[in-house]
């Protein structure tokens, strides 16, 4: 729920919950506080508290990253998504007792780990007994924005409605005051029945509704006895809601004893309300409202007295500390500094960010105080927040940074947007300033390296800037095999480093992690080795799932479908891009969802789905286009292109691949051009203009001797029996059919279907038959609908008939339906899939009781059969 504050958003939540108790759902609530947004995952302690005691009935990772997130252990929380997993089973397990509703108030103001959990949390609620409602104050960016929930937004009230409550909450108003607070109040139904409270013949209209609303509580709070003003002080400021807390800290502030008696004046005065445990402000307004008309020295004592009060719980303590403070002061800013490392560890990098802008600010030596803001640009940096690194790095670079400091401050800045926004000459810069790294920190000039090959790779810097960048990685001090430098040349210059790149992958030990993997992966793809990209992003993807790694899984994932893609393993591919897609959107990475937006196009033109082609082509050129992601446009244009061409639409098919080749169009990409020319050239072929891929044939055969690429390789292979004369054909069909393709049989098959035609035009129909029959059998396994069709029609010109192609499990399931049954065949439980696909198991239970219809079955046992390709 949206809306302004005081629109009713709060009463709307209060009568849900009130409602859901009748009908004995169990109701979990908690609430965004201002101050209580740099503490980590705070909010959703608040909200699992009463139910923490399931946290044992949960897997062993799930159970640690929950209780390392609430601070019960020592242990470094291992990613925030793998939280949201536990939370995700934990609320299934509760629910098995009752059904649940979820309230979150004022979610503006969560902390940033637990409104991301929530969020992730409520879009995978469909198939569990659980509601969750939260209400969102207008005018805050949050991680709930775009998040693709139902929303309902409250307006204002009609005349009529503001009439009616008015009379109702304030009867017997002077005509004049009444006319006064309509038009004050314009709808805003706590305005109508708070303002008639205070004095409404004060010239307050110029001001904002909110700070009226607030001039109406603070006069409320005016009139309470002074002892009572403090405690209601010291809880506008406490960042918790224990009475307890309140009243020691009161205590502290008075000099003598505070009790819960002093407090009952702002009970009845509707300030606050308690219950002899907690003590909660009637609306958050209050709270702002009383925080404004206390003065500085007020706020710093009860910030002292909560810090004194809280000793036992180091985080909150020094947040207050902080805050009691006037001027800088180390201890305070070491004591924060350590809070940040302790917010990263627990995974709550927005908390670290804030906590090293804060120390920062209360250094006295300006050398930590640089080396704080940098720290905190790159906790910013981790986060995707442009404007905190912006702000800090600004702050940064007004002081005496050192030589290595300035590096990081060019790293953080330049490699912003993984590569692909800002300037193209980056790619130059950032190689200079590695080049100066390089002996001292060669880490970090990997790291500059690899922010300039993103760019290399995204954009088009030039030829002079890749040549800078590769002779830098030449000059870093680090083994030859490293991972991180075979992409950093991969993607910085795919065909001059390709025989380099791929001779050395084929070198790597066998017992690397997940993040060597997955950088093989990267560079195994860029350079057309597809095959070894799928093999190493395979291997990397169980330990990134264990570890609960949402957005490093989701890169993995997208170059997997994207290398599989080129495969045609579409049972791998097809679920591996639909989950990329959903986790790039669930971790914001709009470079991985567009990416993995591109591969299902392209896997959408190998089914043939025509309509589904250019939806999600267009989707992924959308975000594309703006920042001139040539990867990204590369890739629409060959899903495009691929698609016209399945479809007999061969002219459309030369204009949509042409663009690849062009320098000069934003679609052009070093790396693509090498994969999609034999279908540029069969298109033209068939289109009757050979001539138009002649300049490009004798182009792409000088690169193919720099690169060992094996797509442009075969591509090349084919592309002369495509354009040799008649007489010269034949050896040339039977060279490329005899060479090794090894995991690439769709290519292999397109030459088959390419030499049963020509061979059927030649007259030889007997001969041709062998190699259409192959040709057909191969295309169905793989799924490719139009090759297949088009062997058929080949097949009966030919005077054979073949029989209808069955329908397999790619046609009749949803992607993810195929990698739960998938799954599912390969003998895991459902909690076992609920875990590796970030769902909860009921969710994967209702998944396969809809897939065993569709498939014609009854059992999992019948599951590795029915997802047998029909052949």
């Amino acid at each position: 729920m949206r809306g302004e504050a005081g629109i009713g958003k709060s009463a709307l939540l209060s009568e849900a919950a009130w409602s859901a108790a009748e009908q004995q759902l169990r109701v979990l609530r908690t609430a965004g506080v201002q101050s209580e947004a740099q503490i980590a995952f705070a909010g959703l302690h608040q909200l699992l508290r009463p139910v923490l005691d399931q946290v044992e009935r949960l897997p062993q990772p799930q159970r640690g990253a929950v209780l390392a997130a609430f601070g019960r252990t020592d242990a470094a929380v291992p990613d925030l998504y793998l939280i949201a997993l536990a939370t995700l089973s934990m609320l299934g397990e509760v629910a098995t007792q009752a059904p649940i509703l979820l309230v979150v108030e004022d979610a503006q103001w969560l902390d940033r780990p637990s409104a991301d959990v929530l969020l992730f949390v409520a879009r995978r609620l469909a198939e569990e007994p659980v509601v969750m409602l939260a209400a969102l104050r207008d005018g805050f960016d949050t991680s709930f924005d775009g998040g693709g929930l139902p929303e309902l937004a409250l307006p204002r009230l009609d005349r009529a409605s503001a009439e009616l409550l008015l009379d109702r909450r304030a009867p017997g108003l002077r005509p004049e005051v009444r006319q006064r607070v309509l038009s004050e109040a314009a709808g805003n139904p706590l305005a109508l029945v708070e303002l008639p409270a205070g004095d409404v013949t004060a010239p307050t209209a110029m001001l904002p509704l909110t700070a009226r609303l607030e001039q109406a509580f603070a006069a409320r709070m005016s009139g309470l006895p002074v002892a009572t003003q403090a405690v209601v002080l010291v809880a506008a400021l406490n960042d918790g809601d224990a009475l307890s807390e309140t009243l020691a800290a009161a205590t502290v502030v008075a000099g003598e004893q505070r009790t819960v008696d002093d407090l009952e004046p702002a009970i009845s005065a509707r300030l606050v309300q308690t219950d002899g445990e907690r003590v909660r402000f009637l609306h958050p307004l209050m709270r702002s409202a009383i925080h404004q008309r206390a003065s500085l020295g007020q706020r710093h004592r009860a910030h002292a007295a909560l810090a004194h009060v809280l000793a036992h719980d180091d985080d909150r303590r020094v947040w207050h500390r902080a805050a009691s403070m006037a001027r800088p002061d180390e201890a305070v800013a070491a004591e924060l500094e350590a809070a940040a490392v302790r917010a990263q560890r627990r995974g709550g990098i927005a908390a670290g960010v804030a906590a090293m802008e804060r120390s920062a600010a209360l250094s006295s030596d300006p050398a930590l105080r640089g080396e704080r803001l940098l720290r905190g640009a790159e906790l910013a940096f981790e986060l995707g927040q442009r404007d905190a690194v912006v702000r800090l790095l600004t702050a940064a670079e007004r002081l005496e940074l050192s030589g290595r400091q300035r590096w990081r401050t060019a790293w953080i800045r330049d490699s912003f947007d993984d590569g692909v926004l800002g300037r193209a000459q980056a790619a130059w810069s950032l190689a200079q300033v590695a080049e100066r790294a390089a002996a001292e920190d060669p880490d970090l000039a990997l790291n500059l390296l690899y922010g300039a090959a993103l760019r290399c790779w995204w954009t088009e810097p030039g030829v002079e800037a890749r040549a800078s960048v590769v002779a830098a990685a030449g000059r870093v001090p680090v083994d030859d095999n490293d991972p991180r430098l075979l992409v950093v040349l991969a993607y910085t210059s795919p065909v001059e480093c390709g025989e380099v790149v791929m001779s050395r992958l084929r070198r790597q030990p066998g017992d690397l992690d997940a993040r060597a993997l997955r950088m093989l992966g990267n560079a195994a793809m860029a350079v057309g080795a597809f095959d070894l990209a799928a093999g190493f992003f395979a291997t990397s993807l169980v330990e990134l799932r264990t570890q609960g790694r949402l957005a490093l899984l989701a890169r993995a994932l997208t170059l997997q479908a994207w290398s599989c893609a080129h495969l045609v393993d579409l049972n791998v591919a097809v679920p591996a891009a639909d989950e990329a897609y959903r986790l790039a959107r669930d971790t914001s990475q709009p470079v991985v969802a567009a990416t993995a937006r591109a591969t299902q196009a392209v896997l959408a033109a190998l089914r043939g789905d025509q309509d589904g082609v250019y939806r999600l082509a267009a989707e992924a050129e959308a975000w594309a286009m703006p920042a001139a992601t040539h990867a990204v446009l590369s890739a629409v244009q060959f899903a495009r292109g691929l698609a016209a061409l399945g479809d007999g639409r061969h002219e459309d098919a030369v204009a949509d691949l042409r663009r690849i080749y062009d320098p000069a169009d934003p679609a052009y990409h070093q790396a693509n051009r090498c994969w999609a020319f034999g279908d540029l050239v069969e298109a033209a072929v068939r289109s009757g203009r050979p001539e138009a891929v002649s300049g490009l044939m004798a182009e792409m055969t000088a690169v193919a001797r720099r690169t060992p690429s094996p797509p442009l390789q075969h591509g090349l292979r084919y592309a002369r029996a495509l354009l040799a004369p008649d007489a010269e054909a034949q050896p040339l069909y039977e060279a490329t059919l005899q060479a090794d393709v090894g995991a690439w049989p769709f290519p292999r098959a397109r030459v088959q279907l390419g030499y049963g035609e020509w061979l059927r035009r030649q007259r030889r129909v007997a001969e041709s038959r062998a190699h259409l029959r192959a040709a057909r059998e191969a295309f169905d396994a793989s799924g490719t609908i139009p090759w297949g069709d088009r062997a058929r029609a080949e097949l009966r010109a030919s005077g054979e008939t073949s029989r209808r192609r069955v329908p397999d499990a790619r046609d009749q399931l949803t992607p993810q339906e195929l990698q739960i049954a998938q799954m599912a065949a390969d003998g895991l439980t459902n909690r076992e899939i609920g875990q590796r696909l970030y769902l909860s198991h009921r969710t994967i239970g209702s998944h396969l009781h809809r897939i065993f219809p569709k498939l014609g079955i009854a059992s999992r046992s019948e599951l590795r059969t029915a997802l047998q390709p029909s052949v």
